[in-house]
């Protein structure tokens, strides 16, 4: 089954790529989910600004993700969430959060680019890995703290 991608799918393709997968999981799992649109002749009109916008959206080279990776690992960023006394948050720390606190600084990423094993549901030092380029991650340090 060809398929042109509407988002970014892990292992498979970005956002106006033409692939060719199972028809099980086309029909199953990438269409109900809205990952894909079927592939037709006029839809090359369609590839060609879905590619359009996902360059406007991501950084241009290699050396400018690279240099901004190197910004981002130099830094700590702090996220105060209100916490209980044994240091459990109410709610969760999640992508869109991580991305937030970047963006105060002045990093501008997708929260979508932001991948977390797991979401952070306690006060402590974090970890999480964030796609700048297609070749390039950057490992982000979150201090949780109890506040706000």
């Amino acid at each position: 089954m060809k398929l042109i991608l509407t988002q970014e799918v892990p292992g498979l393709g970005a956002a106006g790529d033409v692939v060719e997968v199972k028809d099980g999981y086309g029909r199953n799992y990438l269409l109900p989910r809205g990952f894909a649109t079927a592939w037709t002749k006029g839809a090359a009109r369609q590839i060609e600004q879905m590619r359009a916008a996902r360059q406007a959206r991501e950084i241009a080279s290699v050396d400018q993700a690279r240099a901004l990776r190197d910004r981002i690992q130099a830094q700590v960023f702090v996220l105060r969430q209100r916490a209980g006394d044994t240091g459990r948050l109410f709610g969760a720390v999640s992508a869109a959060d991580i991305a937030a606190v970047l963006s105060e600084q002045g990093i501008e990423v997708d929260r979508r680019r932001v991948r977390m094993g797991n979401p952070i549901k306690s006060v402590g030092d974090y970890k999480v890995s964030v796609r700048l380029h297609e070749d390039v991650d950057a490992d982000v340090n979150i201090q949780v703290r109890p506040g706000k």
